[in-house]
Formats: structure tokens, C-alpha cells, sequence
């Protein structure tokens, strides 16, 4: 039974890998279908119709998206335009770590070669010495590699094509709505169990889509705050960074970090003294995690607390089988699995499995003190106290 599992999970993996380019924009679209529910389902409730309620909040999504590019392009531009400089500037302040580690490196190849003698010279060769070989024949020439255009086209092309499938799908899913959900788990499962799917589907809209919810509200703050912070440490473009961490903080641990060494290497590279280069670090750092161990839990709660090692894992193999799409699905995915388990009935395991572990803490300090006052005070030949 065991093999069989194995061999399942491979096959499964195997499908996902190479089916990558079909199932991704069905899985985004299922999460963003998963988040946006809440509102159609309340516009619905104002007697809206759910594809109009869809539409508008698509057309508003996207139009939001639009507008936040265009904010972000003209820093943006300014900043591959200044490339060749910041190559240079970056050659500059490297280059006495270069020299330090260059230094090094002749030490320790002067060290290796002391005890090392003198190496022999090599002997000419005899007349009798076959004649040396013939030159290889040169290598046939390799095949045009496809121009750098082209091959951009043709990735733009498979992201348009991916974006307008995921949209399409997801104002179908929010169009449709529970009653959609309904008829399609009916035609595969009873009445009881097609309630009780329901029942789990409906739980796991609710708590994840506003789990995303309050987190994009938590992550807008951090960005603004962020942005603030560089302004006031003088850093250029502060907005782009302030952007960059709100999007980013969507990715547990990788994001944070990605823009912690993002900042501090624009800072390093802004700024001749290292002295801006520790404040800019240090205020996004303390903003981070006074964000991730005091504002998270505050207003997420611990309900969708997950393992952390098991988040690791499934942002490393998301990456590995469908890049920058299964590191956004990593996270929800785990997410989605946990309240399947709280409402299920045989869910426990995996429940605790998903779950962060939790140490086993002293449940009365003076319970686990009166063992060793009782031998203590049998050695001495008194009686304990109470």
C-alpha cells in the first residue's frame, strides 16, 4: 500500500511538472476565485448580480494593477537607465574586498608551496620521439541561436495568453458562485456528503479569503511605512522599495529577506558611509518583524498558523515545479489543507502535522519542584510541606 502511494505522489508530481503551462492559470485562478468570493457573495447579498458584482471587481483589480505599473515605471526606468553606473559604483565598492581576498589567496598559495621543492624542468624530447598529432578538424559550426526578440515575444505571448485565461476563469468561478459549486459536487457524491463538501468549500473561502484579505490590509501598511522610512533615511526612490516590500511580503520568510538585502545593497550602493547603510537595514528590519510577531497575529490570530518548516518546503518545491506561480500557491495551498482538516472527521493527523509544534511547557512549576522536596525532605527526615 505504501508503494503504491509512493508511486501515486511521483506520478502526480510528474503530471504537475510537465503540465505545468495548463494547470497554472487553472490554480490562480481558483485562488483568486477564492479570495474575491467574499465580496461578489456580498454585492450578491445587495441583490447584485454575481456577474456583474465579478465584472466590476475584476475590471477595479485591474484597473488598480494599471495604474500601480504606471506609478512604478518611471522609477523603475530611471533605475535600468542608470545600470551601466550602478555596475561601475558596484566595482568601486567592492573592489577593496577584492584586493583583501586577492591578498589572501597569494598568502595561502605562498604558504602551500613552501614545503613543496623545486619543480624539475622538462626534458626535451628525443629524436626519436613520434611526430605529434595532427590538428582535430575543426567543429561544425553550431545551429543560429533564436534572436533575443524573438524569444521575448514568445514569453510575452505565453504570459498574455496565461493572464487571459486565469481572468476568464475567474469571472466564470465568481459568476457561478455556491450554486455552481452545488450541481457539480452533487454529480459526484451524495446528498449528505455533497452537503458536507459544501459545508468545508464554504469554510475554506471564508478563512482563507480573509486571511488574504487581512493580510494585503497589513501589507499595505508595511509598504506605506516602508516607504516613509526610506524617505526619512534619505534613500532614492523611496516609494519603489516601500511597492516592492508590500508585494513581497506576501511570500513568507523568502519575500521579507529578498527585500532586506534588496534595500541594503541599494543603500550600500546609494551612501559612501556604511553608517545609512545600517539605518536603512535596521529600520526596515525592526518594521518587519514588528509587523510579522506583533501586527500578524494580532490581526490574523493563530487559526492558519502554520509549520514552519513545512512552509519552507512547499515555497522550495513550488519554485522547483512551477517558478513564481507555485511559490504564490505554496503558502495557500498549505492553508486550504489546514481548515479541511479542522472540518474534517478523520483530519486530525493531518491537522497536527500542518500545525506549528508547540513546546511542551511546565503546567505548574511547583508540581514539577515537589518530587525533589519530598526527597530532599525524606533524606533530612522531615516532613514536607504542603
Amino acid at each position: 500500500m505504501t508503494s503504491v502511494r509512493v508511486l501515486l505522489a511521483i506520478a502526480i508530481g510528474l503530471i504537475l511538472y510537465f503540465g505545468h503551462v495548463a494547470f497554472i492559470p487553472v490554480a490562480l485562478a481558483l485562488l483568486i476565485s477564492l479570495i474575491l468570493s467574499g465580496p461578489v457573495e456580498f454585492l450578491h447579498t445587495r441583490h447584485v448580480p454575481r456577474s456583474v458584482s465579478a465584472a466590476l471587481i475584476m475590471a477595479t483589480i485591474l484597473g488598480s494593477l494599471v495604474a500601480l505599473v504606471n506609478f512604478m515605471s518611471e522609477p523603475a526606468q530611471k533605475w535600468f537607465a542608470a545600470a551601466p553606473h550602478t555596475v561601475r559604483l558596484i566595482e568601486r565598492k567592492i573592489r577593496p574586498f577584492e584586493q583583501i581576498m586577492s591578498r589572501i589567496g597569494e598568502l595561502r598559495n605562498s604558504a602551500g608551496n613552501l614545503g613543496s621543492g623545486p619543480q624539475p624542468a622538462p626534458s626535451p624530447p628525443s629524436s626519436g620521439a613520434p611526430a605529434p598529432a595532427p590538428a582535430a578538424a575543426p567543429a561544425p559550426a553550431a545551429p543560429p541561436q533564436e534572436s533575443a526578440p524573438a524569444m521575448l515575444l514568445d514569453g510575452a505571448r505565453t504570459v498574455v495568453l496565461s493572464c487571459v485565461t486565469i481572468v476568464i476563469l475567474t469571472l466564470f468561478l465568481l459568476s457561478g458562485g455556491p450554486p455552481m459549486l452545488a450541481r457539480m459536487t452533487a454529480a459526484f457524491a451524495s446528498d449528505l456528503k455533497a452537503a458536507h463538501i459544501l459545508a468545508v468549500i464554504e469554510k475554506v473561502r471564508s478563512e482563507v479569503g480573509r486571511f488574504y484579505v487581512t493580510t494585503a490590509l497589513i501589507n499595505v501598511g508595511l509598504g506605506i511605512a516602508t516607504s516613509l522610512a526610506m524617505m526619512a533615511c534619505g534613500m532614492p526612490n523611496p516609494f519603489l522599495w516601500g511597492t516592492m516590500a508590500a508585494i513581497l511580503n506576501f511570500i513568507p520568510y523568502a519575500g521579507a529577506t529578498t527585500t532586506l538585502i534588496v534595500v541594503t545593497v541599494v543603500a550600500i550602493i546609494s551612501f559612501n558611509g556604511l553608517g545609512h547603510a545600517f539605518a536603512v537595514a535596521g529600520s526596515y528590519l525592526a518594521l518587519a518583524t514588528i509587523e510579522g510577531q506583533f501586527v500578524q497575529p494580532l490581526l490574523v490570530g493563530r487559526r492558519l498558523q502554520l509549520n514552519p518548516m513545512l512552509v519552507f518546503l512547499a515555497l522550495w518545491f513550488g519554485g522547483f515545479f512551477w517558478g513564481i506561480a507555485g511559490i504564490i500557491l505554496a503558502t495557500p495551498t498549505l492553508a486550504a489543507l489546514k481548515v479541511v482538516a479542522t472540518n474534517s472527521a478523520g483530519g486530525k493527523q493531518l491537522l497536527d502535522f500542518l500545525s506549528p509544534h508547540k513546546q511542551d511547557e511546565p503546567r505548574n512549576r511547583n508540581a514539577l519542584l515537589k518530587p525533589e522536596v519530598s526527597r530532599v525532605a525524606r533524606r533530612q527526615g522531615t516532613t514536607p510541606v504542603a
